[in-house]
């Protein structure tokens, strides 16, 4: 292979997915209070609502993170240097890496780390017709566990993990703190990190964006029942599911359920669980940081923030991340 052609996603990249879906699955329903690891929200048609969400008007995260990389992209991409190892998280449509990559200098490799193997497919056949020189690198994994990375054929100078759309606000505080040492393990030395994180802002603006009024992020986390009803031989009624997503100030997130609307019983591989009436279950955070508060919670990963671009309302940042001097 040279660098104008891309590899397929390597076998064996998430060995044994069905596997580990059904052991999560088990656990979080037999643990109470209920919480569903939120990337089971991801197969293909959770993958295309999400998408559909990023159109909704009252999601204005995504417009926010476009014009911070419209505006912003070529002074982020002179802040990482030429000569780039570019590793992006949960790459999804690639819609913001597309802008970073043509500001980009020489970029070495594109290596994006998807669980979603057919969005990941869609991103790196696109991305590869627009960019034949990058050498383009598919990882189908799970990116909150260490992640092997593929070497590319040219050295980079140094390795970048992008993290865009404020994925990491959807794990709390612990998680998000080894998600970040993850990443300054894997960026080296001299590497960094480019992060997105959405801001707080007032409770209104903030529960209308994971409650919007045509009901698609209502779709999306239901979505998640019937992905378990198909692979794992669930019999969710989701009929008998609502959505609901709240802000708790104390904790600084948005919290999503999925309700159970009556008392019932699910089967799930074989195990039967039940299910009070209005009773809920976790199925994502969405953290919301002030600028203050993600310095913190970097420093304690070892890293700062030595860049930071926001959209003109000031409701999302994108973080450039270094190795902090040691004391």
């Amino acid at each position: 292979m040279n660098a104008l052609t891309h590899r397929s996603p390597r076998p064996g990249d998430h060995p044994d997915a069905l596997a580990g879906m059904r052991a999560d699955v088990l656990h979080a329903l037999a643990t109470k209070p209920r919480r569903l690891p939120s990337k089971y929200f991801y197969d293909a048609r959770g993958s295309a609502l999400f998408e559909r969400i990023c159109g909704q008007p009252e999601y204005y995260l995504t417009r926010a993170e476009l014009e911070i990389m419209r505006g912003h992209a070529g002074a982020i991409a002179q802040a990482l240097g030429p000569d780039v190892l570019l590793v992006e998280y949960g790459s999804g449509s690639g819609m913001k890496t597309r802008l970073l990559l043509r500001h980009l200098h020489a970029p070495v490799a594109y290596v994006p780390v998807e669980i979603a193997h057919e969005a990941l497919l869609d991103s790196i056949v696109a991305l590869a017709k627009e960019f034949p020189h990058v050498e383009m690198l598919p990882v189908c994994a799970d990116f909150t566990r260490p992640v092997a990375l593929p070497r590319p054929r040219r050295a980079p100078r140094r390795t970048v993990v992008y993290f865009p759309g404020s994925t990491l606000g959807n794990f709390d505080a612990p998680e998000a703190l080894r998600l970040l040492k993850q990443m300054r393990a894997e960026m080296g030395r001299d590497g960094a990190a480019l992060v997105g994180i959405d801001l707080k802002k007032d409770r209104g603006t903030l529960e209308a964006a994971y409650n919007d009024a045509a009901g698609v992020t209502a779709e999306f986390t239901l979505n998640m029942l019937a992905r378990f009803n198909r692979e794992l031989g669930a019999d969710f009624d989701l009929s008998a599911f609502r959505h609901r997503a709240r802000w708790n100030a104390l904790a600084g997130r948005i919290e999503t359920h999925l309700v159970s609307t009556r008392a019932q019983a699910v089967c799930v591989a074989g195990h039967t669980f039940r299910f009070e009436a209005d009773e809920a279950m976790l199925v994502e955070y969405s953290c919301k940081y002030s600028p203050g508060e993600f310095a913190l919670l970097a420093a304690r990963a070892g890293l700062q923030a030595t860049r930071a671009w926001q959209d003109a309302g000031n409701r999302f940042s994108v973080q450039l991340l270094e190795a902090a001097p040691r004391s």
